[in-house]
């Protein structure tokens, strides 16, 4: 079982680890291409139009750019102990066997392309829908180098909790299973479904964190079916998809 994360906007402020260096993160082959996007991210963000470009509100712009002009120099601090935000207040870490959590959690950026938890970066703002100059865009320029990173992964049941733009950047192989959220009510004695957003993020992180706990790793998108409804979730396979029903 491979679990795959987007990254999170929420991000711990600072670390407090040795600066970056690029040959201790996981999938070395990357490397070239996190150096194209590291350059280009430093000069955007020296730019008096970085905030349009890297679509950062008022409110995030400063932190953002002076956290993207400091990269290379930084404290660093764990993948694990980086990303905030609802889904990983959800998946909660800390309540993780770190052995398996480590293995089985891939964790897709914008600017390093994928990681694993136990590597080590400073704190950054780039999110992988943003088209940076002069490289393009980045899901685009990410993804003949992510197929050559990731066509080694071990064998097993690939279950997708990105968004939209990472998923963009790496097709998952099969047997793989994208998880969605939906909320059901009714309405006049009929059943309604919709697309949740915010509690998409942390129902995913409740499921992903649930599976680690109790050591799952299902081999088909039946047998994961079949642990995500055995863990107390409503759940019915879609297709490729994995449909979470949320009833409120």
């Amino acid at each position: 079982m491979l679990i795959l994360l987007p990254p999170s906007e929420k991000k711990s402020r600072t670390g407090d680890g040795p600066p970056l260096d690029l040959a201790s993160l996981s999938f070395p082959s990357l490397n070239p291409v996190r150096e194209r996007v590291l350059g280009a991210l430093g000069e955007v963000s020296l730019r008096p139009d970085a905030a349009d470009v890297l679509g950062l509100s008022a409110g995030q712009t400063d932190e953002a750019l002076s956290r993207n002009r400091a990269l290379r120099e930084a404290p660093t601090l764990s993948v694990a102990d980086l990303y905030q935000g609802v889904l990983y207040d959800n998946l909660a870490l800390h309540d993780l066997p770190n052995e398996s959590a480590a293995e089985q959690i891939l964790v897709f950026s914008g600017l390093w392309g994928t990681l694993r938890l136990t590597d080590r970066i400073p704190p950054y703002r780039l999110a992988m829908g943003v088209t940076l100059p002069p490289e393009g865009r980045l899901a685009a320029l990410w993804r003949p180098a992510l197929a050559e990173a990731l066509a080694d992964l071990p064998d097993g049941l690939v279950i997708d909790m990105r968004s939209g733009p990472y998923a963009a950047a790496w097709k998952a192989r099969r047997p793989s299973v994208a998880v969605r959220v939906f909320r059901e009510f009714f309405l006049g004695g009929v059943a309604k479904r919709t697309v949740v957003s915010h509690m998409a993020k942390a129902t995913r992180g409740a499921v992903a964190h649930d599976l680690l706990k109790a050591g799952a790793n299902p081999s088909t998108p039946e047998e994961l079916l079949k642990a995500v409804t055995d863990l107390g979730h409503t759940a019915e396979l879609n297709g490729p998809n994995l449909d979470i029903i949320l009833h409120v």
